[in-house]
């Protein structure tokens, strides 16, 4: 992120160019036999009415603080937009041929907030949210497979990194919108979730990764990464050099009855744009979830060097390039008996200063708790309601809150 102080959304700015958008999994997609291919469409329409209260503007901000702040007087918002999920189609193509599974992914995401709008001739500025305005599709997922039970699965293509994605994936508020983060509306299609308060963001890479056939339940991932360029380490008009070398992903998982335990790492170099300021990033984590009649308690703990906080490389460095540790975790805990599920997760998020780095605004601890009920009024249709606490704070004592609720529904196919 730039150095300048943020106002309210700059980092919902930065999470709708890499917004999360992974499609819950369906009851039942739908699926059309074609000769020897067979088509499939899934996805999910989600609603939800969000209403936060900020923290005061003349407050001063936390750099980097996910709690959201106010702006021209008024600290609180409202807005009807997605939650952490857009809107999504899925459609898919598969086959086999000489006892090898092909199939190819095409991921649509639309948003339903007008993220274009019109310009402002009276402030000379441009105004997202207005009349005459429309939304953008955001194409997440283009990829294929192929393999078997015998060989295992190669994946080329555009997917979800395996850095961070249980994480993400088992977050009870995937459906609903934890971390609102104020009037998002636009221009971003969603909430935070839990991102940055308990997980670094997984992202959506170009990717080659191959992985193993399943031995007693244990699976093996390993892939090879397209590259990310650090956020805000350039100073204005400067050009990124290109990256020397690509990014590694891998991740290793355990299933076995009510029992699913995960591990997972990512490691980058990042050319820097003078000499001696090249470095490597990478990072860790470990958790997993238990089940048991009706019961689910999970976690997720990370810890990494060079990887930022929030979104991957994310103030990962200081402006000579010395590398700042991360850590944090996602903890959650939920019951459901019959059709209502009832949860709660707490989820932090630490940025450490680089060696010799002067105390300051820089975020310290981003962190925040989330209580939620959903009730599946039938197989496809989810209602529900959260509420979210949100506090930041800084190396240097300031701190900042917000709270958000929110009510809607969340429909997949």
């Amino acid at each position: 992120m730039p150095k300048p102080t943020p106002r309210r959304g700059s980092f919902i700015a930065i999470h709708a160019l890499i917004a999360t958008a992974i499609i819950a999994a369906p009851a039942q997609a739908i699926e059309i036999a074609a000769g020897d291919w067979k088509f499939t469409a899934s996805g999910n329409v989600n609603v939800h009415y969000i209403g936060s209260s900020c923290e005061s503007e003349t407050t001063l901000p936390v750099t980097g603080g996910l709690a959201c702040r106010g702006s021209a007087g008024e600290d609180r918002t409202s807005s009807v937009s997605n939650g952490l999920l857009p809107a999504a189609l899925a459609i898919g193509a598969g086959t086999t041929q000489r006892g090898i599974d092909i199939d190819v992914t095409f991921g649509f995401y639309p948003g339903i907030s007008t993220n274009d709008g019109s310009p402002n001739l009276q402030q000379g500025a441009e105004l997202k949210n207005t009349a005459l305005g429309t939304t953008a599709i955001d194409m997440r997922q283009v990829f294929m497979t192929f393999g078997n039970d015998q060989m295992g699965k190669f994946l080329l293509g555009r997917n979800i990194g395996l850095f961070g994605s249980d994480a993400i994936l088992n977050d009870m508020t995937l459906q609903g919108v934890g971390a609102g983060n104020g009037n998002y509306a636009t221009p971003a299609n969603t909430s935070l979730g839990s991102i940055g308060l308990g997980y670094i963001y997984a992202d959506w890479f170009g990717q080659i990764d191959y992985t193993t056939p399943s031995f007693a339940g244990i699976k093996l991932t390993v892939g090879i990464f397209d590259p990310l360029e650090p956020i805000g380490q350039l100073p204005p008009g400067a050009v990124a050099p290109p990256e020397r070398s690509p990014g590694y992903q891998a991740k290793l998982a355990f299933k076995m009855d009510h029992l699913y335990l995960s591990a997972s790492m990512m490691t980058q170099k990042n050319t820097g744009l003078t000499p001696g300021t090249d470095f490597r990033g990478h990072g860790w984590d470990v958790g997993g979830k238990v089940d048991f009649a009706g019961l689910e308690v999970l976690g997720w703990y990370y810890q990494a060097k060079g990887l930022g906080t929030t979104a991957l490389f994310l103030m990962a460095t200081d402006a000579f390039g010395n590398r700042r540790d991360s850590d944090g975790f996602l903890a959650q805990i939920t019951y459901k008996f019959a059709d209502l599920k009832l949860g709660a997760n707490y989820g932090r998020s630490n940025l450490d200063l680089a060696s010799g780095e002067i105390t300051s605004s820089l975020v310290r601890t981003n962190k925040k708790y989330t209580v939620g009920a959903y009730y599946s009024l039938t197989e496809n249709l989810t209602l529900l309601a959260e509420y979210t606490n949100t506090k930041a704070e800084a190396h240097n004592g300031i701190d900042n809150d917000s709270r958000n609720y929110n009510v809607g529904a969340f429909l997949s196919f």
